[in-house]
C-alpha cells in the first residue's frame, strides 16, 4: 500500500474527486501585465546565446518585458554572449564569486522592477506563446504563482515519468495548488516573493510561500518549453539527490504546511505527492526484505522472484543504456529504480544534516 500510494492510488484519488466535484481546469486570460524575466547562468557559453534569443522571440510585448540574466560567478564569456545575443534589450547582473542558485535569483530579484516574476533556466527553450499563456492567469488576483511545463525530447522513461508528474500537477491544481513549479520556467507575483534560501529548492520554495501568503498555485499546460534528456545516468542519478535534498529541505524547512487542519487539501497535496513519495524506497526495501524470509511459501516466493527480476532489469538497463533504448521494461525499470535510490540517498542525506549549498545546472544537450 505505502509502495503503490504515491505511484497510483494518489493520482487515481486526485481525478476521482476532480471528476466527482465537476472541476476544470483554470482558463487564461488575455491579461497582459509588466514581466520580469530572470535567467541564472554559471559558466553556460553553449546555450546562453540560444537561450537569450528564445527569450526575445516570445510573444509578448517588449515593452512590458525586462530581461535579466545573472551570472553566478561565470569564469567564462556566457554573459559577454547574453548581452549580444540580447541586443540591448538584456541586462546582465554579474556576481564576482560564485554563491550558487539562490543568491543569483535574490541577485535578480533585487533589479526586477515589474508586476510578476519569470523565472526560467538556459536548459529549456520556451514555445511563442508560453509566457503569454503563463500570465494570462495573473488576471485572477487568488492565484500567486503559475509554473508552465516541460516536455523531455527523446528518453523514453524520463519522459513518461515527466508526463506523470504534468498529470498531477494538471489535478493538483483543480483541487487546489500544485506540489511545486518547473524550476525551468515558472512566475510568481513579485509581491509574494521572498528571499531565497541556500539548500531550498527556490521552484519549491515559491510555491509554498505562495500558500502561506493565502494564494493558489497552478500549472498551465499552454506554456511550455522543450528540454533534451539526460545522456549521462550518472548525471541524471546526481541531479536527482541534489533536487530531493533541496526538496526536503525546503518542506521540511516549512514543516507546518503539512497541518491538515490549518492547510487542508494542500497538505493532503504535500503529504501525497512529497512525503510519501520520499519514504518509499523504505517500504520498497522492506518487501524485498520480507519476501525474500518468507520465500518458502510460493506466493513469497513469486513477489521475491518478481522484484529480483524486475531489479536486475533495472540494474542492466542503468550499466547498458542501449537495453533500455530497445525494452519499455527495462526502461521503466531502471528509471524507477534510479529514482528510489536517488530519494533514499537524499533521505539519508537529509537526517544527516548534509545541505546542497552550490548550484550546479543539469548539462542537457541541445
Amino acid at each position: 500500500m505505502l509502495i503503490a500510494y504515491p505511484y497510483a492510488i494518489y493520482p487515481a484519488l486526485l481525478v476521482a474527486a476532480n471528476r466527482l466535484a465537476r472541476r476544470k481546469p483554470q482558463e487564461p486570460g488575455n491579461y497582459l501585465t509588466t514581466v520580469t524575466i530572470i535567467l541564472p547562468v554559471h559558466n553556460e557559453a553553449a546555450r546562453v546565446a540560444a537561450k537569450v534569443r528564445n527569450l526575445l522571440e516570445l510573444d509578448y510585448p517588449a515593452e512590458q518585458l525586462q530581461i535579466l540574466v545573472v551570472g553566478d560567478g561565470c569564469t567564462d564569456d556566457s554573459l559577454a554572449r547574453a548581452e549580444e545575443a540580447g541586443r540591448g534589450r538584456v541586462t546582465v547582473v554579474a556576481l564576482p564569486v560564485r554563491a550558487g542558485k539562490a543568491a543569483a535569483l535574490n541577485a535578480g530579484l533585487e533589479a526586477a522592477t515589474s508586476d510578476v516574476v519569470v523565472f526560467t533556466d538556459a536548459g529549456i527553450l520556451l514555445e511563442r506563446q508560453a509566457l503569454r499563456r503563463l500570465i494570462g492567469h495573473f488576471e485572477d488576483p487568488q492565484i500567486g504563482c503559475v509554473s508552465g511545463e516541460d516536455y523531455i525530447e527523446g528518453g523514453e522513461a524520463e519522459g513518461l515519468y515527466g508526463r506523470i508528474e504534468l498529470l498531477l500537477r494538471r489535478e493538483e491544481a483543480m483541487l487546489h495548488s500544485i506540489a511545486g513549479a518547473s524550476g525551468c520556467f515558472y512566475g510568481q507575483r513579485r509581491e509574494l516573493c521572498r528571499p531565497f534560501t541556500s539548500g531550498m529548492a527556490p521552484d519549491f520554495l515559491s510555491v509554498l510561500n505562495t500558500v502561506r501568503a493565502g494564494r493558489r498555485a497552478i500549472a498551465e499546460p499552454g506554456a511550455r518549453g522543450a528540454m533534451s534528456a539526460a545522456t549521462s545516468q550518472s548525471a541524471e542519478f546526481s541531479r536527482k539527490v541534489r533536487t530531493l535534498l533541496r526538496g526536503m529541505t525546503a518542506l521540511f524547512g516549512n514543516a507546518g504546511l503539512l497541518n491538515p487542519f490549518r492547510y487542508g487539501a494542500f497538505s493532503f497535496i504535500l503529504w501525497s505527492h512529497k512525503v510519501l513519495r520520499w519514504l518509499a524506497p523504505l517500504p520498497l526495501l522492506g518487501a524485498a526484505l520480507a519476501s525474500w524470509l518468507l520465500r518458502t511459501h510460493p506466493l513469497y516466493l513469486f513477489a521475491f522472484v518478481a522484484q529480483a527480476s524486475l531489479y536486475a532489469a533495472a540494474l542492466a538497463g542503468l550499466a547498458r543504456p542501449s537495453l533500455a533504448r530497445g525494452s519499455r521494461i527495462v526502461a521503466i525499470s531502471a528509471f524507477f529504480t534510479l529514482v528510489n535510490a536517488a530519494a533514499f540517498k537524499a533521505l539519508l542525506l537529509w537526517l544527516f544534516g548534509s545541505r546542497v549549498e552550490v548550484w550546479e545546472p543539469t548539462r542537457r544537450p541541445r
